[in-house]
């Protein structure tokens, strides 16, 4: 009989705080800007479970996801989409994209580009 810890959403857990251990270096950027509420009073987690992805940040309150698209982004134009629209048909999320060169370049401009998608 398999361990209940065989199942795809216990590994994708595991794998979401392993991520959430060693983040890119954009991502501590980001998350450091976010966290404790510190972008408009918006609670943001990280590497958040939305079986079957793991999404880099995740306002619950909005609905939003947020990914930053590094160098592992590049070429994947077509299937990033369709991740994204899965995971707005499943969950009913917006997903906004950011490069994160201009999360580490400028970080400002990238909160800007992410108080746009907030209205």
């Amino acid at each position: 009989m398999p361990s209940p810890l065989d199942s795809p959403l216990i590994s994708l857990v595991h794998f979401a705080r392993e991520m959430r251990r060693i983040p890119t270096p954009s991502e501590a950027i980001l998350w450091n800007a976010l966290r404790d509420r510190r972008f408009r009073g918006i609670k943001f987690r990280r590497q958040h479970v939305l079986h079957p992805y793991i999404v880099d940040l995740y306002a619950p309150v909005l609905k939003l996801v947020v990914e930053l698209d590094g160098g592992y982004h590049e070429g994947r134009v077509e299937a990033d989409a369709a991740r994204d629209l899965d995971l707005a048909a499943r969950y009913g999320v917006c997903v906004v994209r950011i490069d994160a060169g201009l999360v580490e370049r400028d970080l400002p401009a990238a909160l800007r580009l992410l108080g746009c998608h907030l209205g």
